[in-house]
């Protein structure tokens, strides 16, 4: 059942966007050589506990900590770890913030000291681009297959890899809501969203195969041929004529 959030829920669903929003950005600024994934984990939480919000990942299905820090070659849900960053480390910040009991989720990926090759580039403005994209085309009466779509021309129009095992998905009283959105697929498909429902979108893609491997840890999700990947995501408020960024970094 995908749920329509009350004007309350919504209220408090801006302000864990913008928690959330405060935070990436100061993982945004904050990426340097020198220091490491833990690091910015301890960072990112005292940041939230004086924002007042509360981490949403924090054992979800037991993961242990409170954000997701994946660097080159990890695609999704790494524990951060001593991993000392490098200048043109590509590493992606997926975070969740819980406020009043509403949930929003998001997610930014940097080169680290902007230096960025020709192909890491590309990696990260075409899967940024596909987020953007996307947002274009969601507002009530669509459906999920013309967000789908969207993001998959996109990827492939950069010539990126589109990792098919992840996708957005609904949120906001849980973390992981009705409905899935997948990173391809056909529009005028799947379900129809309405004004006041809250979806997360995260395009995933990669330089090269799409095909992905779980770690030894049981959470780390990493390329198979050891190309960089990266993630952009966004919370989005669906409204009649478009709709509202809850997460806008």
């Amino acid at each position: 059942m995908i749920r329509i959030k009350t004007d309350e829920e919504v209220a408090a669903l801006r302000e864990s966007g913008k928690m959330l929003a405060s935070v990436l950005q100061l993982m945004r600024e904050r990426c340097k050589p020198g220091l490491t994934p833990k690091a910015m984990s301890i960072l990112a939480h005292e940041e939230l506990e004086r924002l007042g919000g509360e981490p949403a990942f924090l054992g979800f299905y037991g993961y242990p900590d409170i954000i997701c820090i994946s660097v080159n070659d990890q695609v999704q849900h790494a524990i951060p770890n001593g991993y000392t960053f490098k200048a043109g480390d590509v590493v992606n910040f997926d975070f969740g913030v819980r406020y009043k009991g509403m949930i929003t989720d998001g997610g930014i990926t940097v080169c680290v000291d902007n230096k960025t090759t020709t192909d890491t580039a590309r990696l990260l403005k075409g899967t940024e681009q596909a987020l953007l994209e996307a947002i274009k085309v969601i507002k009530h009466g669509c459906h999920v297959g013309d967000i789908s779509a969207t993001v998959e021309h996109t990827l492939r129009r950069y010539r990126l890899g589109i990792v098919r095992e992840l996708v957005g998905h609904g949120v906001g009283h849980q973390l992981h809501e009705d409905p899935e959105i997948p990173n391809y697929g056909r529009a005028g498909r799947g379900p129809v969203l309405k004004a006041g429902m809250t979806i997360a979108v995260e395009p995933i893609a990669t330089l090269g195969s799409p095909a992905i491997f779980e770690g030894r840890d049981g959470w780390t999700l990493s390329t198979v041929d050891g190309s960089y990947a990266a993630q952009f995501e966004h919370t989005l408020l669906i409204t009649k004529t478009g709709c509202e960024i809850l997460t806008k970094v």
